[in-house]
């Protein structure tokens, strides 16, 4: 499996993040997901369903789609 659109979906939730200035810790507890899990999707090594991805939107304050605005996938 081609795990470059997890890396990029991941990217894009760090930068978010470190945007809004909160930690992986913060972000898991605003999302009630666990810190090692956020880790694992901001490292390409989750494949989020789309339940989490509104959890983490919502987290963040920002729409599921803003997560998935990449130009393309990189290799991050």
């Amino acid at each position: 499996m081609d795990r470059s659109i997890l890396k990029s979906f991941g990217h894009r939730v760090k930068e978010i993040r470190l945007e809004q200035g909160i930690s992986q810790e913060q972000l898991g507890l605003l999302a009630e997901l666990d810190r090692t899990y956020i880790s694992g999707i901001e490292r390409g090594m989750r494949n989020v369903s789309l339940i989490n991805i509104a959890r983490i939107a919502e987290a963040l304050g920002v729409e599921p789609a803003e997560l998935l605005q990449f130009s393309e996938v990189e290799s991050v």
